[in-house]
């Protein structure tokens, strides 16, 4: 059975209970996969993006600026592990020595890891993504992108507004693309859907250094320790720099 028609399958209501237990049993793997993989990654800050982008086009430039200076920041630049944006954040941390790392998707269409990731992992699941690629992040930013960088964008925001995590830094890159959904987010706070507070939790910027200045200065509330809190266990056959 293909990946894809397996989980539509899964989503089309209940089905046996052999059926979800196989299921329940393949979403742990992908979570213990997803940890032994980026354990020790390190504190990372995620750049969401579109995979769509060429190396030509103004937007990628912007992502692999961006992925270097958060590199030179300290932390560690993950991404969805794929070509065009997260490409180009993964290319900007490696442009500078630093460490890039990389959460992709199985697809009926075989997205392939970027060749510029030190280590990375590949899920079956789409929410088991989302949650690893938000788990390792101390910061977010949203670069131009289609659906999945929005469900991305407005799961961290949920999170964050339901204090299911920190108030970490999260900033949507480029004013002139995002234009209509900021103007929506403006709508839902006009609505009273959303506090009128909730628009603090996000930077909209069309600066490099503004970007990086923010999240700089939002991290250093919470007082990160830029060290590795772990280290390797031989008994459970642990290596920092296992793929």
């Amino acid at each position: 059975m293909t990946n894809s028609v397996e989980e539509i399958q899964f989503l089309d209501g209940p089905q046996s209970r052999l059926q979800d237990l196989k299921v329940t049993i393949r979403t742990v793997l992908d979570f213990i996969k997803g940890f032994r993989t980026l354990h020790f990654a390190g504190p990372c800050v995620t750049v969401f993006g579109s995979a769509r982008f060429p190396e030509t086009h103004p937007h990628y430039h912007k992502a692999r600026e961006i992925g270097a200076r958060i590199a030179k920041l300290g932390f560690t630049v993950m991404t969805g592990g794929g070509p065009g944006i997260m490409e180009a954040a993964n290319r900007g941390a490696k442009d500078v020595g630093g460490r890039s790392v990389g959460c992709n998707i199985e697809l009926p269409f075989e997205q392939v890891e970027n060749p510029y990731l030190d280590k990375w992992v590949k899920i079956k699941y789409f929410f088991v993504r989302k949650t690893l690629l938000i788990k390792y992040s101390y910061a977010f930013v949203v670069m131009p992108g289609g659906f999945g960088t929005l469900d991305e964008l407005f799961e961290s925001l949920t999170l964050i507004q339901c204090d299911k995590i920190k108030n970490f830094p999260i900033v949507i890159f480029d004013k002139a693309f995002h234009k209509n959904l900021i103007e929506y987010i403006e709508d839902m706070k006009n609505a009273g859907t959303i506090s009128p507070e909730d628009l603090n939790l996000i930077l909209v910027t069309d600066d490099v250094e503004e970007c990086v200045n923010h999240i700089k200065k939002s991290i250093e509330q919470f007082g990160l320790q830029y060290e590795k809190r772990f280290k390797p266990l031989g008994w459970l056959f642990e290596n920092e720099d296992k793929n």
